[in-house]
């Protein structure tokens, strides 16, 4: 037996409105909330416009601007690892810390390639 869940019966537009709805106050909440959420959203912007002078083709760009788009995904789902696990409890335990340990290491992981793409595409540029 399945059950139903009240809050899927939306479909098609209205689906998709509410949903949007969600990512913005998702977005409102990390910005305000988690500074380092904000540092690496104010490092996107101004890298951003950067990487239109240092991409010597749209594939290079591509690449510049996803590595910062996928530091901004990896903080936001740790964000949420981390806010899932307070709210469960604050009190020490190992496999809390674990779990918050991991998702530093993914924010690490997506910041060590950001650098890496960035630095090699200076390097190509500057060469």
């Amino acid at each position: 037996m399945s059950v139903v869940n009240p809050h899927k019966g939306r479909v098609g537009l209205p689906r998709l409105v509410h949903a949007l709805g969600h990512s913005m106050a998702g977005l409102k909440v990390a910005f305000r909330d988690e500074s380092a959420f904000r540092q690496e959203v104010l490092a996107s912007l101004v890298l951003a416009p950067l990487a239109c002078w240092l991409a010597g083709d749209w594939k290079e760009l591509v690449l510049l601007l996803g590595s910062l788009l996928l530091v901004l995904i990896v903080e936001l789902l740790n964000s949420g690892l981390e806010a899932a696990i307070d709210r469960i409890s604050y009190e020490h335990h190992e496999l809390s810390k674990r779990a918050k340990d991991l998702g530093s290491a993914a924010v690490l992981v997506a910041l060590v390639l950001c650098g890496l793409v960035w630095g090699l595409a200076l390097w190509a540029r500057l060469s």
